[in-house]
């Protein structure tokens, strides 16, 4: 999960069948794939992972569905199954290693995919072993980051880090605020949804919870979200996500207006892949956003959150931050997947993208919305605010006629 986790929000352990010696084992685990939007379905496996070191260079590992266990338990049937999928792992001898992926899965969709994801899916491109390489790139590449082993000279921090413990507690916390944001991408986990309210538009969806984890702001929480097809390519349209000058043309939660940038730490060589503490001129002075962008050839997320000021003093001065609470925001951006299924490749050949935009709203601390009414008029009151948002990032885009 740490490692991947803008594709897998949930895994386990059941049971460890053997533990043998030479780096071999064999475990049944089960595993919850969400990415991209709450309209694509969540895919889960129940399998076993076989892991094996071959040769003083090189290991491999192995997995492949047992959903006996699943029936048995649940009585539900499984949509999702893998033949002999996983990686095989080979050390180069210079401080680099050799990865081979294989993902052979089946899968039967228990609902229609959504119109705007058909492509994408069909391809392959959601869920497939590029998918998987791509981001252990990346991760990879943070990881050196923050260990330092790859880290630039500092010669241009603005005065936010100055402890090397404090810039990796600050990478820490990010990846934590990046992967609850793709955790909630999958409603149906959370109680009160109401994606089905007459209100709402095809694509959005709107849901309320009570949280009570320290990790979050404890009380009522409304999370809405939307998707929407754009004909620009996704890497135009992370440009103008990741453009602290357009910033006041979308970002609502920050009143529309503009941000100061406190201090960017590179999360990779990649352009684009950062972690910025951010300053919006609107908010009390006592609270900043603690933001992270990243892309790669599969895709790019924009994922941002307030923090109290004490906080992030902490998190930078090095100190413990592993409950420091956060409720994060954000967009994703995918390739529609069209041009290779749809698409002839001429110049007359448009790029497309998926954009989902969601936000996180704490609307009370105490008090929850109980009665149909209440429920029916927040729903109403935070999905204006999506709405709003949506119409000026078209806007913004030169797409107000989609």
């Amino acid at each position: 999960m740490n490692l991947f986790p803008t594709i897998v929000t949930k895994a386990k352990t059941i049971e460890v069948l053997d533990s043998g010696t030479w780096g071999s084992s064999m475990q049944l685990m089960y595993e919850k794939l969400h990415i991209l939007s709450p309209l694509v379905e969540a895919r889960e496996f129940f399998f076993i992972r076989g892991c094996r070191q071959l040769d003083a260079t090189t290991w491999i590992m192995v997995d492949i569905s047992y959903d006996i266990f699943n029936d048995i338990h649940s009585g539900v049937p499984s949509y999702s199954w893998k033949f002999p999928s996983g990686c095989a792992i080979q050390d180069m001898g210079n401080g680099q290693s050799k990865v081979t992926w294989v993902e052979h899965v089946q899968v039967y969709e228990k609902y229609q995919v959504n119109h705007i994801f058909r492509d994408l899916l069909c391809d392959c491109e959601a869920y497939g072993a590029k998918r998987w390489i791509v981001t252990l790139q990346r991760m990879c590449e943070r990881f050196n980051f923050q260990m330092g082993s790859t880290y630039p000279n500092r010669h241009d921090s603005k005065g936010v880090f100055h402890d090397p413990e404090g810039l990796k507690n600050t990478i820490q916390v990010s990846q934590r605020m990046v992967k609850s944001f793709f955790e909630i991408l999958s409603m149906t986990d959370n109680h009160g949804d109401f994606s089905i309210s007459p209100q709402l538009n095809r694509g959005d969806r709107i849901s309320i919870r009570k949280n009570e984890e320290t990790i979050q702001p404890k009380g009522v929480i409304a999370i809405a979200t939307t998707s929407l097809w754009l004909p620009l390519s996704f890497q135009d349209v992370f440009s103008f996500f990741n453009d602290d000058k357009t910033r006041n043309q979308w970002d609502i939660l920050t009143g529309g207006n503009n941000v100061i940038e406190l201090d960017r730490v590179p999360t990779g060589t990649f352009p684009g892949n950062n972690i910025t503490i951010i300053q919006p001129y609107n908010m009390h002075k006592e609270m900043l956003l603690l933001e992270e962008t990243g892309i790669d050839e599969m895709g790019a997320f924009l994922v941002y959150a307030p923090i109290d000021l004490r906080a992030i003093n902490s998190i930078v001065n090095g100190g413990d931050a592993t409950k420091v609470p956060i409720l994060p925001s954000g967009i994703i951006i995918s390739p529609d997947g069209r041009l290779s299924s749809n698409r002839d490749n001429t110049a007359n050949a448009q790029n497309g993208s998926i954009l989902t935009v969601t936000f996180q709203i704490m609307i009370c601390g105490n008090n929850n919305p109980t009665s149909r009414q209440q429920k029916m008029e927040v729903v109403g009151s935070v999905h204006g605010v999506l709405s709003a948002t949506i119409l000026r990032i078209k806007e913004a885009l030169g797409c107000s006629d989609l």
